[in-house]
């Protein structure tokens, strides 16, 4: 008897738990179908229904169980505060966007004029707003004509292989055949265009007459590559771009990061005014780097070069969309984007937001200090520069526990201590950084 009394107590609690259509009908849940498409919401329902079914939360609470399970976007990206200190962070996405650049993609997202002139009502050249802010911003290049754009700088140096030395040769120093990161090596790159690479002198050392003496028919073009995430010092030389376009042949130059003017802080980072006033043909550059802007590869120079790689039918394959335009020409022209905030940020200020920081956090139990601590660009730019800092120092456990919070945040371990490095984080975000860690107490 008490067998059967069970049996329909189950099957009661069973029949309390809502209806599919009548749970995706409740308003919070309505709702999140527009944000996030039905089949996601439905299998936070059905989730929650199993739950109820199991006995581990009453049939009334199936509502509140799918509506708090439900992520914020339907995209499974999630947002991360880098507290790391690395300015470029490549695992989270490089470059952060300004406020501009982000209106700018909104806008895009709909039907935009990215190829379409709505005086006369005809086609128009692609992405014109970003190749004039970029022409603007660099007036060397004599206009829109010797700016292009592809997806990344990986792309560029591609394209130019393809272009400029089909079945031939390139030049390029030993000293500068750097892997750009994931395994990616300069020379698998450039020889899969089907161009051949000619190492020229050591990895130390490189002079001209190598260059020189390597000059044949089957020379394509001479490649300079800054070795951006690494520094050779000691016995060493190289040859400035000066010296090298005094050569009979196209001198295409790899800036890496994107700077595209000298910046006090980075002494020895290239720039590309600063190339192609040395004679450069070809600079190309990343744009999601110290330029601050979306993912991309900048191509500056000669307007004859950079017509024949603009015509090259792989140019269609490697270009980019209507977002990234968008995203790039707010970068260029609109107000000075996060990157180059954090790459000027003063360090007597980073200090007194830690101390802020430090102390509400003790207040509330919290084992933080207030510490000095070294920054860095990262992403492959500028090696070896060390950037002052100041860092909220927390017990290392806060590592894991920040990490998997809501919103994330990614700090550094150093010496046992999980290290909130400042220069990374605005300071509009210091509140949801005390409260990101005083979640992790409870």
């Amino acid at each position: 008897m008490s067998s059967l009394s069970g049996e329909t107590l189950v099957t009661d609690v069973r029949r309390h738990i809502p209806r599919t259509d009548v749970l995706l009908g409740e308003p919070r849940l309505a709702k999140a179908v527009d944000d996030l498409g039905r089949d996601l919401v439905k299998s936070a329902v059905t989730a929650a229904q199993n739950r109820a079914r199991a006995g581990e939360i009453a049939p009334e609470a199936v509502v509140e169980e799918a509506v708090a399970s439900l992520p914020t976007s339907a995209s499974s990206l999630r947002e991360v505060l880098n507290a790391t200190g690395v300015l470029v962070h490549t695992n989270l996405g490089r470059a952060p966007l300004s406020a501009a650049a982000l209106k700018a993609v909104r806008t895009a997202g709909g039907s935009t004029d990215v190829e379409f002139d709505l005086t006369d009502g005809r086609r128009a050249r692609r992405g014109r707003g970003a190749l004039d802010a970029l022409a603007r911003a660099l007036p060397e290049v004599g206009g829109v004509d010797g700016v292009h754009v592809v997806n990344n700088n990986a792309a560029a140096l591609l394209l130019c292989a393809l272009v400029l030395a089909p079945g031939k040769e390139i030049i390029i120093s030993r000293g500068e055949l750097v892997e750009i990161g994931d395994s990616f090596r300069i020379p698998d790159l450039v020889t899969s265009a089907g161009a051949r690479l000619r190492e020229v002198g050591a990895t130390n050392r490189t002079r001209l007459s190598d260059y020189t003496d390597a000059l044949g028919p089957d020379t394509g073009f001479v490649l300079k590559v800054h070795p951006s995430n690494f520094r050779v010092t000691g016995f060493t030389s190289q040859v400035p771009v000066s010296r090298l376009s005094r050569l009979d042949v196209p001198v295409v130059v790899d800036i890496g990061s994107g700077l595209l003017r000298p910046h006090p802080r980075l002494p020895d980072e290239p720039d590309a005014a600063t190339a192609l006033a040395a004679g450069a043909d070809v600079v190309t550059a990343s744009g999601d780097k110290l330029l601050g802007g979306p993912q991309a590869g900048l191509l500056f120079g000669d307007h004859a070069l950079l017509r024949r790689l603009r015509r090259h039918p792989a140019a269609r394959a490697l270009r980019v969309d209507k977002l990234t335009l968008a995203a790039l020409e707010a970068t260029v022209r609109g107000p000075e984007p996060p990157v180059r905030r954090f790459l000027d940020a003063d360090v007597d200020a980073l200090r007194a937001r830690a101390e802020r920081i430090a102390t509400v956090l003790t207040r509330r139990g919290v084992d933080a200090k207030a510490v000095s601590t070294t920054a860095a660009v990262g992403g492959g730019g500028a090696p070896g520069v060390e950037l002052p800092s100041a860092a909220v120092s927390l017990s290392e456990d806060y590592a894991p526990r920040l990490r998997l919070g809501e919103p994330a945040v990614v700090g550094r371990v150093e010496r046992g201590r999980c290290l909130l490095d400042l220069r990374t984080v605005e300071p509009e975000e210091d509140e949801r950084l005390v409260e990101a860690v005083s979640r992790c107490m409870s």
